[in-house]
């Protein structure tokens, strides 16, 4: 008696697959079930397929979709914030002046990336800037950044 892997054992597969990566952490899991899932639509389309030809698609197809994760997909879902990462992640980083004449020499600079979760900072500078200036987050004084500006940045204090 011979078996014969219908496209339906696939498509479990797949959703077992899938569905046990509810319990295992690996993240691997997920793409083999989505290749499993997409010979099932490979089989329904073409039923002549030998089951060794099957378990090379599965196979292609899995690894394809674990490369596809990691190269495209994973970097997207990165974190690029500073936040919870040490006083040296947050030096060195760079904003531009989008207030200047607050209280006692403040200025408020605006970062691309959010520096220790917030995009807006007040911050000293230890020379004087306009509106528009880029700067460089040189030292952390309590809760201010202390910047000067980005043409600057390469001399101490």
């Amino acid at each position: 008696m011979n078996f014969i892997f219908e496209p339906w054992h696939w498509c479990v597969l797949g959703i077992l697959l899938i569905l046990s990566e509810l319990i295992l952490p690996a993240f691997a899991a997920l793409w083999f079930g989505v290749a499993a899932v997409l010979v099932s639509i490979l089989l329904w389309v073409f039923p002549e397929m030998s089951f060794v030809l099957q378990l090379v698609c599965w196979i292609i197809l899995s690894i394809s979709c674990t490369l596809l994760w990691f190269k495209f997909i994973k970097p997207l879902s990165v974190d690029k914030t500073k936040a919870g990462l040490p006083r040296e992640a947050t030096i060195g980083q760079t904003g531009m002046v989008i207030h200047v004449g607050l209280d006692a020499e403040l200025i408020r600079v605006r970062f691309s990336l959010p520096v220790l979760g917030s995009d807006e900072w007040n911050c000293r500078s230890l020379l004087p800037v306009n509106v528009g200036d880029r700067v460089r987050v040189v030292d952390i004084i309590g809760n201010e950044l202390l910047v000067q500006p980005h043409n600057n940045a390469t001399s101490p204090l």
